[in-house]
Order: C-alpha cells, then sequence, then structure tokens
C-alpha cells in the first residue's frame, strides 16, 4: 500500500472543503519561526473525534501557533465546550492567541504559558480528552499525571508516535526512544485501550476505561 498515493489522494479530496487548514493557516501567521504545527489528516482527525464524542474539557499540550487548537474549537464552540493549551514560548502563544481571535474561535481557549512537567502535575480537573503534541522528551514524563487527570470514558490521542519506524532526518533520532518508551506505557497500561493510525507522523488514539 503506497501511503503517498493515498495521502495525495485524501489530501485532494478535503482540500477545497475545509475552511481551516494548515497551509493557510500557516500563511496568515506572521511569525515564521515556531514548532511545526499538525498536518491536515490529524486535524481532521482531531475535528471528527470532537465531533463523535463532544468533550466538554480539553487539554492540549503543545500549542505551537494553534492550529490544532483552533481546529478543534470550531466544532466545541457550537456546544460550549472548552480548550486548555499550554505552550511554552511566550512569543508563539502571543502569536496563537492572535490566531484563535483570527478564526474566531478565541472565547474558548485559555492558553497557559509555561514548562508543562510544572503546569500538568498541578492540574486537578478532569478532562474528557488530551491531546498531546509536546517535546517528544515529555511524552513519557507527562503519561502518569495525563492519565491521572483523564476521567474515564474520557480519551488521549498523541501525535509522532511512528518515529521509531519513520525516516528521520538524523537530528531527530534522540526523539526515537522516549517515543517507544510512551508507546509501550500506553500499551501496558491496563487502563487504556489503544490504537496507532498511520496518519500524519503516527497518531495514538486511547480509551480510558
Amino acid at each position: 500500500m503506497d501511503f503517498e498515493v493515498i495521502g495525495s489522494y485524501i489530501k485532494g479530496l478535503y482540500e477545497e472543503k475545509e475552511k481551516l487548514n494548515r497551509q493557510k493557516f500557516i500563511r496568515k501567521t506572521k511569525l515564521k519561526d515556531f514548532i511545526p504545527v499538525v498536518d491536515d489528516d490529524v486535524a481532521r482527525m482531531l475535528k471528527l473525534l470532537v465531533a463523535i464524542t463532544k468533550p466538554k474539557n480539553i487539554l492540549e499540550i503543545g500549542t505551537s501557533i494553534g492550529f490544532s487548537a483552533a481546529s478543534m474549537a470550531e466544532t466545541i464552540k457550537d456546544y460550549g465546550g472548552k480548550i486548555t493549551t499550554i505552550e511554552y514560548d511566550e512569543k508563539v502563544a502571543a502569536q496563537a492567541k492572535q490566531n484563535f481571535i483570527n478564526t474566531g474561535v478565541a472565547e474558548c481557549i485559555e492558553i497557559k504559558i509555561g514548562d508543562a512537567r510544572e503546569i500538568v502535575p498541578e492540574l486537578d480537573v478532569e478532562y474528557d480528552l488530551i491531546f498531546q503534541d509536546v517535546d517528544k522528551n515529555l511524552y513519557p514524563a507527562l503519561f502518569k499525571d495525563c492519565l491521572r487527570i483523564l476521567r474515564k470514558g474520557g480519551i488521549l490521542v498523541a501525535e509522532d508516535t511512528l518515529f521509531p519506524v519513520l525516516d528521520l532526518d538524523p537530528k531527530w533520532h534522540s526523539l526515537i526512544p522516549p517515543i517507544k518508551e510512551f508507546n509501550d506505557m500506553v500499551i501496558n497500561c491496563k487502563q487504556l485501550d489503544s490504537t496507532i493510525v498511520p496518519i500524519g507522523d503516527g497518531f495514538t488514539i486511547a480509551f480510558k476505561r
């Protein structure tokens, strides 16, 4: 199965329909130095998960310029949901906030600025959906706390979980061990049912029993 051909076909089907897509979002963003945002197929999957499960309370770890949060917010604003998103870089967070205003979703998104390793352990709110797309070294470090604050019946999702089998640039090879560790933690967790979907750079979906 040629995933490149498949990906191009799917992109062609949806690119005219999508009001918000990655390329347009980046083009309209003034700040040009930021962590890469999710691909359009991942954004579609996030929106679909939100539409199906209607989470009232979403936690996103790793905002970047806000594409994934804005994509989810397009759906949650219709039923009164809320997204809390964590970003380490103040400049990037400021740009994300402006992007949320520009896309008309700012009222349902709260940005927390700081180190997720300090913020997440202090959270005492239950979340219906947690999306992790932060420094890959933090995936295993944050796992226990993410599980703690995810409600029963909630969904944990994570991007880039196929790094161990992708042909990555050598500069990213240091990120493979923490992703391997995270994948093992998810698969071996008795509280979770999960799978990895081959979109983006690997998209883990886990359901907390």
